[in-house]
């Protein structure tokens, strides 16, 4: 018998990891290198957001463009899946800012 796996299990899956919600909530706003992206997200090491990447990318939430230049650029952006979370994303934000204004 298999057992159905529940949907925020599936949700908090693609989004788990300490940074993917944040870097999910900044390319909200767009296209993003990946030095403006560690400039955004204060206190991520480069390994932490190459490997948060690697795996949102994997999962269908960001692409990656290479522009063939030198040096070479690359741009990150959310897919269409990857902007269906924007509910998500900014229902997260409201509540973290509440949440800062409460509890002081």
């Amino acid at each position: 018998m298999q057992t159905e796996i529940c949907p925020v299990q599936t949700t908090v899956q693609l989004i788990s990891g300490k940074w993917k919600p944040v870097i999910i909530y900044h390319l909200l706003y767009g296209k993003l290198r990946f030095g403006e992206l560690q400039k955004k997200i204060s206190g991520i090491t480069q390994r932490s957001l190459t490997l948060q990447l690697r795996e949102l990318e994997d999962d269908g939430m960001i692409s990656r463009t290479i522009y063939p230049e030198i040096p070479p650029k690359v741009e990150y952006e959310l897919t269409e899946t990857g902007m269906s979370m924007k509910d998500i994303i900014h229902a997260m934000c409201d509540w973290g800012q509440t949440y800062q204004q409460t509890h002081k």
